[in-house]
């Protein structure tokens, strides 16, 4: 009996954050004999590939031989922006059940993608559930230590700039690693009013007029939902001046929010005044995509501690929390 045809000359496109098409090439001799396609994916970090030593045993997914491209969608639940190898091998089902297959292809290599605006609106669905009543607040505020401030003062002739957002949150977040923009909160103490005294960023505040960053002038994106392993939440809004660089990053890749009206971050007129709300029970982390002159706010030392233990930098989403998880990987 001949041979089965090995899979060669393998293409991948159509990639989202947990699906893929795969497609490839076979010699016609033998075709009509193929029943079935053995695919065999690891993530590329694996050096152990699990892939069978023995070609008459099944490898992890056993798929009908369909037309090809073939879609491969939850039969794992791979992971959003991961890097994965993929082999390729056809094969015979028998009378008895049992398979014979074909050499085995070449091992190529893909990487999933971010999450989509679709996955995202439905983690800003979740974000939103938990969001709580809004507080009224008028600054946004940036703790970092006093090196920094110099560094900005001497270096940056004033004004901070905009870095690219590390990779804390969601594995699939698409402004993980590629949207730049400075952090600010804005959150304030349920009994005063005011921005907390305790930072986990350094002991120098710089405080902002509300209306500097948020305004008719900006537009506002929802960019993540996450915890570390703790019992509050955090959500990632972005405000991008209307046109800019930031602002058409935003537009193509989060889901955009009415500024006036979310479950988040507001800014409406009351008697031609703006006012400003932000939710109550999450944390919210806001990046500004612009440039921000530190002549626009102050500068202040804060009088209460440094909670290093609360910052979030770098820090990775719980995989397993139900209130900030979305179904289709990490």
């Amino acid at each position: 009996m001949e041979e089965l045809p090995v899979p060669h000359n393998i293409k991948i496109s159509n990639i989202t954050c947990d699906s893929f098409k795969i497609l490839w090439e076979m010699d016609s001799k033998s075709k009509d004999r193929i029943t079935h396609y053995f695919i065999d994916l690891n993530k590329k970090e694996n050096k152990n590939s699990n892939k069978f030593k023995h070609k008459d045993v099944p490898t992890k997914l056993v798929a009908k031989a369909v037309p090809l491209p073939m879609t491969v969608r939850g039969h794992w639940f791979l992971s959003p922006r991961t890097e994965y190898t993929v082999a390729v091998q056809t094969a015979s089902k028998q009378v008895d059940g049992d398979y014979v297959v074909s050499e085995w292809s070449e091992i190529i290599e893909f990487c999933t993608a971010d999450y989509s605006k679709v996955h995202l609106a439905q983690l800003l669905e979740k974000a939103e559930v938990i969001a709580g009543r809004m507080l009224k607040f008028t600054v946004f505020y940036r703790n970092q230590h006093k090196e920094y401030f110099d560094y900005i003062r001497e270096q940056h002739g004033n004004a901070m700039q905009p870095s690219v957002k590390d990779n804390s949150g969601s594995h699939g977040s698409p402004i993980s690693g590629k949207l730049e923009g400075i952090f600010f909160s804005c959150s304030t103490e349920f009994n005063t009013g005011k921005p907390p005294q305790d930072s986990p960023y350094g002991r120098y505040r710089f405080e902002i007029a509300a209306e500097k960053l948020f305004n008719p002038n900006t537009n506002l994106y929802f960019g993540d939902f996450y915890c570390m392993y703790t019992a509050y939440h955090y959500v990632i809004l972005v405000i991008a001046p209307v046109g800019s660089p930031g602002d058409e990053f935003c537009k193509q890749r989060l889901p955009q929010l009415n500024s006036k009206d979310n479950k988040f971050l507001t800014c409406t007129e009351e008697d031609g005044m703006l006012v400003y709300h932000h939710a109550q029970d999450v944390i919210l982390e806001v990046i500004y995509t612009d440039p921000v002159d530190l002549s626009l706010g102050t500068v202040a030392e804060i009088t209460g501690h440094q909670l290093m233990s609360l910052s979030t930098a770098n820090a990775k989403k719980d995989p397993s929390c139900k209130t900030c998880n979305i179904s289709v990987g990490r």
